[in-house]
């Protein structure tokens, strides 16, 4: 089930809901989606669901995850630098370490950051640097980011985040509590434009660290 068959339907699966960029397909194909999720549920790390990863966290579907990162990349030659809010696993921040050289992410919770950094090292990702932090407050020293990707819901979108993104940058994240949306933001000369997209679920985006 982790094979590269497996992986191949995956991506043909990511193809027919509407995935297009090539370099994105790439590069979920690129990543093994297994070696991110608990042992007990490799043979379902190919399918398009999220999935349970303890602490109340999960690993987000692969169609959200190739939507967002689209979203960020349609009509760019790169991500350049990025930023991820909620690392979980790592998972999403290997995808993106796949079409940028500069990932920072961040993750409230030490013990899934753990985790995320032993999934690094295990994929010799090296061009992917994490931090125990609240991913409300962004990264402020690493900033500003041409893209921002959030893997938690907020009631409303965090001012630290639009404030560290650069101009030209673009922001992709759920808003929302009970009823969720993706909203994705850019930042022009004249200001922050945003539009809302796909109805969807993630867990809240919390505050503090743990």
């Amino acid at each position: 089930m982790t094979s590269q068959r497996t992986r191949a339907r995956m991506i043909e699966r990511l193809r027919e809901k509407g995935i297009r960029h090539e370099s994105v397909l790439a590069a979920m194909a690129a990543v093994p989606r297994h070696v991110f999720v608990e042992e007990a549920l490799a043979s379902r790390a190919y399918e398009d669901t999220a999935l349970p990863l303890g602490m109340g966290q999960t690993i987000s579907q692969p169609y959200v995850v190739a939507r967002m990162i689209e979203l960020l990349l349609n009509g760019r030659p790169s991500l350049g630098k990025t930023l991820e809010v909620g690392a979980g696993c790592g998972y999403q921040a290997a995808v993106l370490a796949q079409l940028t050289n500069e990932v920072f992410a961040v993750e409230r919770l030490g013990p899934l950051l753990e985790k995320a950094k032993a999934n690094m090292r295990a994929l010799q990702q090296f061009n992917v640097r994490l931090k125990h932090a609240d991913g409300q407050f962004g990264l402020p020293e690493a900033g500003p980011f041409d893209s921002i990707i959030v893997a938690a819901a907020g009631m409303h979108v965090p001012q630290a985040l639009l404030e560290q993104l650069a101009l030209g940058g673009r922001l992709v994240l759920p808003v929302g509590t009970s009823e969720q949306y993706l909203s994705f933001i850019e930042r022009t000369p004249q200001g922050y434009t945003e539009t809302r997209l796909d109805a969807v679920r993630f867990v809240p985006l919390l505050a503090g660290t743990q």
